[in-house]
């Protein structure tokens, strides 16, 4: 490739494409590779029987900051889809978050009074600092409720017993005394109508594409002779060629099925609360466009299975313990001394909510363009 640019992007993912475009705008050019055959990262979704698909499990924007919700809306049209999943729990189905709905069909009662007295009964289990995730969880919520909805569940996201795992996993667990469902408490939620591919191909206009390359530490140097400067957004630690070691994440397993029936669960989400079945949730996708595919005959749905993360599969979720923060620091350290340019979830090796990926991808083009 003889072509010179302004810039590489290391990844075409929500928080390289945000970047990619602020640089076009600022007159740059920018060349976007991405190891995968498609742009969008994570996020990135398909028509599969005429229903829109997220191949990577369930996203949904959601955001207080009118700043990022003006931002996105500018570029697509965004639907008014509502996050309100439930809990299966031995076949008992309870509303989500933890609200008036849940506590009144889990312990029969009708008025938050009711609910509170329960729960504060429940909580006094544990006396001084919880030592553990189970501690900590029946400290908020109460032994009922933790047991129902939050021990399964978690040991199946984390591969271990709640009593092994540490208490700063959960810092707050959001009760709600009234008959609300809406997941999240933001001002502003949606999905984009014509799917998540569609606000990303709109980030990437002017921009030129390299897909199906993966970006190999040892060949850095080729790369970067591309462009002026680059922008990593992958694993910080594979970039230098894991100099002290590897980061730790968990990862996912997807299974997807087509079903010959219009509507298998009648919600977008149900996350399945009991030790069994493996699965963590199912996602019936046809539920995130608020209805306008409920006439499909058929459908589509995903299990979706934690798994533990090895070397060559997808990194999901970071875990943010002490001795990956330590290790992370080290190899941000390098980074910061190189004057790498690098951000998003794998490259700051912490939980990214879409808002906040696009928040953090404004601010630093804002620093450097």
């Amino acid at each position: 490739m003889d072509k010179h640019y302004d810039y590489l992007v290391v990844g075409a993912g929500l928080f390289g494409a945000t970047f990619a475009h602020e640089a076009v705008k600022h007159g740059k050019s920018v060349l976007v590779m991405d190891k995968r055959d498609h742009v969008g990262g994570n996020i990135y979704t398909e028509k599969t029987e005429g229903i829109d698909f997220h191949k990577y499990g369930a996203h949904i924007f959601h955001t207080s900051n009118k700043e990022v919700w003006d931002y996105v809306t500018s570029l697509v049209e965004f639907n008014n889809f509502i996050n309100s999943p439930v809990a299966n729990y031995k076949g008992e189905i309870y509303n989500m978050p933890f609200n008036m709905n849940t506590f009144s069909k889990m312990f029969g009662i009708s008025t938050p009074d009711e609910a509170v007295e329960i729960l504060n009964r429940e909580r006094a289990e544990i006396k001084g600092e919880p030592r553990n995730l189970e501690e900590q969880a029946i400290s908020l919520v109460g032994r009922t409720v933790y047991t129902k909805l939050i021990k399964g569940y978690t040991e199946k996201q984390w591969g271990r017993d709640c009593k092994e795992l540490p208490s700063f996993i959960i810092k707050r667990l959001p009760v709600r005394l009234t008959y609300d469902n809406n997941y999240f408490n933001d001002r502003y939620q949606g999905i984009p109508t014509d799917g998540y591919t569609a606000l990303i191909e709109k980030l990437l206009e002017g921009t030129e594409l390299m897909l199906s390359t993966e970006f190999s530490p040892s060949d850095k140097d080729k790369y970067f002779t591309l462009a002026d400067k680059v922008l990593y957004t992958g694993q910080l630690d594979a970039y230098f060629s894991y100099k002290y070691g590897k980061l730790e994440y968990r990862s996912l397993r997807f299974e997807t099925e087509i079903l010959e029936e219009s509507n298998h669960q009648g919600v977008a989400v149900v996350n399945y609360t009991d030790r069994e079945p493996a699965y963590t949730r199912i996602i019936e996708h046809k539920h995130f466009m608020c209805g306008t595919q409920l006439d499909n005959p058929k459908t589509v749905i995903t299990k979706e299975y934690p798994a533990d993360w090895k070397e060559g599969m997808e990194p999901y979720y970071t875990i943010n313990d002490e001795k990956n923060n330590s290790l992370y620091q080290k190899y941000k350290t390098l980074a910061d001394e190189e004057g790498l340019l690098y951000g998003g979830r794998l490259a700051d090796y912490k939980y990214y909510d879409m808002d906040d990926t696009v928040e953090a991808a404004l601010k630093l083009a804002k620093e450097v363009l």
